[in-house]
C-alpha cells in the first residue's frame, strides 16, 4: 500500500487561509448570542479543523494507511449546573444555528441555579510561546521512516522474531467564541513514531517498545531517528530476555525519570482534576493548603513546555495556558480548573479544559505533569537501596480516584541490591495508594526530563495528548507484586 501526497496546496486550501473566509468572529458571535435567547448564562461556539496521517508497519509491509481532513463545530450552552451540548461535522453557519439551538433546547429543559460567580476574560496572548508547524506534505518520507525504523529493529539481533511500527501526525486549527466576549484562535501540530518488538529466545519471549515525536517540526527525526527509537525498542526486549520472577513484598524503588512520571500522572493527576473535587469524589477534596506529601515533593502542570504532547496556547475554552503549580513542597496549592467547574467553584479557570474534538464537552485535564527537579545525583539514589526495585520503564495502570489506590505494571525494571542494579525482573507490579506514596518519596534527582513521545490520556471516552515528567525519584517503601523469591 502506498500513502497518497498531501500536497503543499491542499494543506494551504484546507489550513493556511484561517477561518475568515468561512466564519468570522462577527457572524460566530451572533450564533453564540442565538444560544442565549432562553435565558442561559453562557454559552460558546468552537470550531475545528484537523488534518491527520496515521501509518503502520508490520511484518515489513506497509498495512495501514489513514490519512484525511475533518471538520466540525461545537455549541456549548449553560444555565445554572446544566449544560447543553449540540455538534455538527460541517462548518456551514446554518449547522451551526440548529447546533445552537439545539444546545439551548437542552439546557430550557432543566431547572437549575444560576451561577453566582462570573468568570472574567483575560485577552488571549498575542505572542505564542508553542510553535506551531506545518505538516511534512510527502507521504514516501513518511513510509520511509517506518521501514528504516523496521530494519535498524530487526539488525540488533537475530532473536528479533516481530516488529511493528507506528508513525502519525496531525495539524489541528481552532476558534472559539462565547459570551463573555472571548476570541481565540490556536493551531497545534503533533507528531508520533511507536516501535514494537518482540524477541524470542529457547522458548522464551519478550517484548520492548519506544516511541518518538511531540510537537516538533519533521526534522526531529533527524536527531531522534527512527533508527535510534527501533534499537532502542529491540534492545529493552533482549534485555528483558535474561529477566528472573521480580521478589514481592515491601521495598524501596526507585523510578526512572521522564516517563517514569506516568505515575503521578495516573495515581495523583487525575485526582487533582476540579470536577472530581467539585462533587466529593476525590481523595484530594477540601485539602487545599494541607499537607499531602513530601516537603520534597512540588508537582506542575505546564501547557506551556516546549515541545510538550500536552502544550497549546490556549486550552480548548480559549484560556490561556500556564505553569500552575498543584504541589509546593508538600503543601496542596490548586486544583486543575476548566471554565465550567471554575464558575461552579468560585476558582479561576488554569487553561485546562480540553477536549478530544469539536464532537465532545471540555473538562478538566492535565496537560504537561510533572515533579519538579530536586537535589540529588539520581547514582546516589540507587547507591542507598540495599535491597530494592529499579523502575527503568512503567507501562499500564489502573486508578480508583475517590481513594488513591493504584495497581501499575512494571515494563522493564531491574533488581537492586547493596546499592548496585543486577539482574532484571520479570512480572513487577507497584501496588500502593496516592497520598502515603507522595509522603513516601524521600529523594528525588537532579536530572528533570519531560517525556514528549509518548502519552496519551483517557477520561470518559475522551483521549488526549498529555506529557508526563520527573527526575529520579525514589520512594522509601511501597509493595511490590511479583512471583519470585527474594535472594539472599
Amino acid at each position: 500500500m502506498t500513502l497518497p501526497d498531501l500536497t503543499h496546496r491542499q494543506i494551504a486550501t484546507a489550513f493556511a487561509n484561517g477561518f475568515d473566509h468561512i466564519l468570522d468572529y462577527d457572524a460566530l458571535s451572533k450564533i453564540c448570542e442565538s444560544a442565549r435567547v432562553k435565558g442561559a448564562d453562557f454559552s460558546e461556539v468552537y470550531i475545528e479543523r484537523r488534518l491527520s496521517t496515521w501509518i503502520t508497519l508490520v511484518e515489513d509491509k506497509i498495512n495501514v494507511v489513514r490519512a484525511g481532513i475533518k471538520a466540525g463545530a461545537g455549541v456549548r450552552v449553560i444555565r445554572g449546573t446544566h449544560v447543553g451540548y449540540a455538534y455538527c461535522e460541517d462548518l456551514r453557519p446554518e449547522s451551526i444555528e440548529i447546533a445552537a439551538k439545539t444546545a439551548a433546547y437542552i439546557t430550557h429543559e432543566g431547572s437549575p441555579e444560576s451561577f453566582s460567580n462570573p468568570v472574567n476574560v483575560t485577552p488571549p496572548r498575542t505572542d505564542q510561546s508553542v510553535t506551531f508547524y506545518r505538516l511534512e506534505s510527502d507521504g514516501k518520507k513518511k513510509t520511509d521512516l517506518l521501514r528504516r525504523a523496521n530494519s535498524a529493529a530487526r539488525d540488533e539481533d537475530n532473536r528479533v522474531k516481530e516488529v511493528s511500527c507506528t508513525y502519525y501526525d496531525e495539524e489541528k486549527e481552532i476558534r472559539i467564541v462565547n459570551s463573555d466576549g472571548l476570541q481565540c484562535d490556536d493551531q497545534r501540530s503533533l507528531y508520533g513514531f511507536h516501535v514494537f518488538v518482540l524477541t524470542g529466545d529457547g522458548g522464551k519471549n519478550n517484548f520492548g517498545y519506544a516511541t518518538g515525536g511531540g510537537r516538533y517540526p519533521f526534522t526531529y527525526f533527524e536527531k531522534r531517528t527512527p533508527e535510534m527509537i527501533a534499537r532502542d525498542a529491540s534492545r529493552q526486549a533482549l534485555r528483558k530476555l535474561r529477566s528472573c520472577e521480580c521478589p514481592a513484598g515491601q521495598f524501596p524503588v526507585v523510578i526512572n525519570k521522564g516517563w517514569g512520571g506516568v505515575l503521578i500522572h495516573e495515581a495523583v493527576g487525575h485526582g487533582l482534576e476540579s470536577d472530581f473535587n467539585r462533587r466529593g469524589s476525590s481523595v484530594y477534596t477540601g485539602k487545599i493548603g494541607q499537607k499531602v506529601a513530601s516537603e520534597y515533593v512540588t508537582i506542575i502542570d505546564d501547557g506551556t513546555i516546549l515541545n510538550g504532547r500536552g502544550s497549546s496556547n490556549s486550552d480548548d475554552e480559549g484560556t490561556i495556558t500556564k505553569k500552575n503549580i498543584l504541589i509546593d513542597n508538600g503543601i496542596l496549592k490548586n486544583y486543575l480548573y476548566d471554565n465550567y467547574n471554575a464558575r461552579l467553584m468560585n476558582a479561576v479557570p488554569t487553561g485546562n479544559g480540553r477536549r478530544e474534538s469539536f464532537a465532545q464537552l471540555p473538562m478538566p485535564r492535565m496537560t504537561n505533569t510533572y515533579i519538579a527537579r530536586g537535589k540529588d545525583n539520581p547514582e546516589d539514589l540507587i547507591r542507598s537501596v540495599k535491597w530494592g526495585l529499579y523502575a527503568q520503564t512503567l507501562g499500564g495502570g489502573q486508578v480508583d480516584i475517590a481513594s488513591g489506590n493504584f495497581v501499575f505494571e512494571v515494563q522493564e525494571g531491574y533488581w537492586i541490591e547493596n546499592g548496585k542494579i543486577t539482574y532484571p525482573v520479570l512480572g513487577a507490579n507497584l501496588i500502593g495508594n496516592g497520598p502515603d506514596i507522595l509522603n513516601k518519596i524521600d529523594a528525588i534527582g537532579n536530572d528533570l526530563e519531560i517525556e514528549t513521545g509518548a502519552g496519551a490520556c483517557s477520561k470518559e471516552g475522551q483521549n488526549i495528548p498529555v506529557g508526563v515528567g520527573q527526575p529520579t525519584i525514589k520512594i522509601g517503601e511501597m509493595t511490590i507484586g511479583g512471583t519470585g523469591l527474594r535472594r539472599l
